[in-house]
């Protein structure tokens, strides 16, 4: 067994845990903190990037208006890792060992998150993350991880597909196409969906796993087009999402119906280049700008006065990642405490409140107890819930319109 050692350093009010790792900072009650976060400000995931800063730091705005975490003022640091799983590495080694942030929080994605959370784990510190919810994320088997959305990514799709076989045995689609690239966000949602819908007996008609590099996308949709099926299934981010739309827009290609496992969620950042042409594509989606879960309708409020814009044009990243702030303030309040430890500790108890609705979490940090992951559609140039019923503020657009 490693023994801790606990030593006070004068002149820093600071408490060094050492537990094996790296020493973990113990802030004296009332002083400043940082907390460090690896963001993509450049490279494949920019644009996501820019939500999650967007969301965290409205996320400290609040807190600090509040009087702090836990009484101490926050500071958010951010540091580029150009999407990089190498870069991402670095920066997290750098910002605990090096910078002494009191607390991390995660990148974007299952593809930073996975190497990521590892040298986070190994460093000793509390890792709640909002945007890497794969299976082999999990299967990493980390105490200290925690995915903040309300379900894993795996079943995103499972209410799409659920809301397909629940149509009348006349709308039902016969073929479905599918397309995702190899990334551990994408492909599970999509090979599952594929697994529930043949055995309902909707038909394959195309399936192309391409990689997550690739740029060129028009020979990847042209496949699908020609493909003619009914509904088209897509493991998407958000420039293959774009790229896609629009090569089936070209191709006077109106499938009945179209979801993307993301892109159709990022407001503005989708909506620009399709403008009208957004209309009746779907996306699994925990969280929507109409929600009236908890701290919702402020953060949408908040979020336009800070940001401009409407509520159409939020990204789900922001609210994810302001989602990730909401936890830690609630188990630090619970704790008592923003020591790492005994944040990991208390945030496998419970459940928390957030603008996505309420989320526990089992040991390896899977979401539990949450609402689900529901089905949105973009209508009349919004995003709005339509399945299912109990959660619905449309009906759902189907077959979708033609192309504008």
């Amino acid at each position: 067994m490693r023994r801790a050692l606990i030593a006070s350093v004068a002149g820093l009010g600071l408490t060094l845990i050492s537990c094996g790792g790296t020493a973990t900072a113990t802030p004296s009650p009332g002083t400043p903190i940082t907390i460090g976060v690896s963001v993509s400000l450049s490279g494949d995931f920019s644009g996501d990037g820019k939500a999650l800063v967007q969301g965290y730091d409205l996320w400290a705005q609040d807190i600090n208006k509040k009087g702090g975490l836990l009484g101490h003022q926050v500071t958010m640091k951010y540091v580029d890792d150009a999407s990089s799983t190498t870069q991402v590495v670095t920066n997290y080694q750098n910002l605990i060992s090096s910078d002494k942030v009191a607390l991390v929080f995660g990148p974007y994605s299952s593809l930073l998150t996975k190497p990521s959370a590892a040298v986070v784990d190994r460093l000793g510190y509390a890792f709640p993350e909002p945007a890497g919810g794969a299976p082999s994320v999990f299967a990493l088997g980390l105490h200290s991880l925690f995915f903040v959305q309300p379900a894993a990514i795996e079943d995103n799709l499972v209410s799409y597909t659920q809301w397909l076989l629940s149509l009348p045995a006349d709308q039902r689609p016969a073929t479905a196409a599918y397309a995702t690239e190899d990334d551990p966000f994408t492909q599970p949602q999509i090979d599952k969906a594929r697994g529930l819908l043949e055995a309902a007996g909707i038909r394959t008609v195309s399936y192309k796993v391409y990689p997550a590099e690739a740029t060129d996308f028009t020979p990847l949709a042209l496949q699908v087009v020609n493909s003619k099926a009914d509904v088209v299934i897509l493991g998407t981010q958000v420039p293959d999402a774009i790229a896609f739309v629009k090569t089936f827009i070209t191709q006077h290609y109106n499938p009945k119906s179209i979801i993307e496992t993301a892109g159709p969620d990022q407001g503005a950042t989708f909506s620009g280049p399709l403008g009208a042409n957004t209309e009746g594509i779907m996306v699994p989606a925990g969280w929507n700008s109409g929600s009236t879960a908890y701290g919702n309708p402020i953060f949408v409020s908040e979020f336009i006065a800070k940001y401009g814009g409407t509520a159409a044009d939020i990204s789900a990243d922001a609210a994810e990642a302001y989602s990730v702030g909401q936890v830690v303030d609630q188990a630090a309040t619970k704790a008592n405490s923003i020591d790492n430890q005994k944040l990991i500790d208390t945030l496998h108890t419970g459940t928390y409140q957030t603008v996505q609705g309420p989320i526990g979490f089992d040991a390896v940090g899977k979401p539990t107890g949450g609402v689900g992951v529901f089905v949105e559609q973009w209508q009349n140039g919004s995003a709005v819930f339509i399945y299912p019923a109990s959660v619905a503020a449309a009906q759902p657009e189907y077959p979708k319109r033609a192309w504008q």
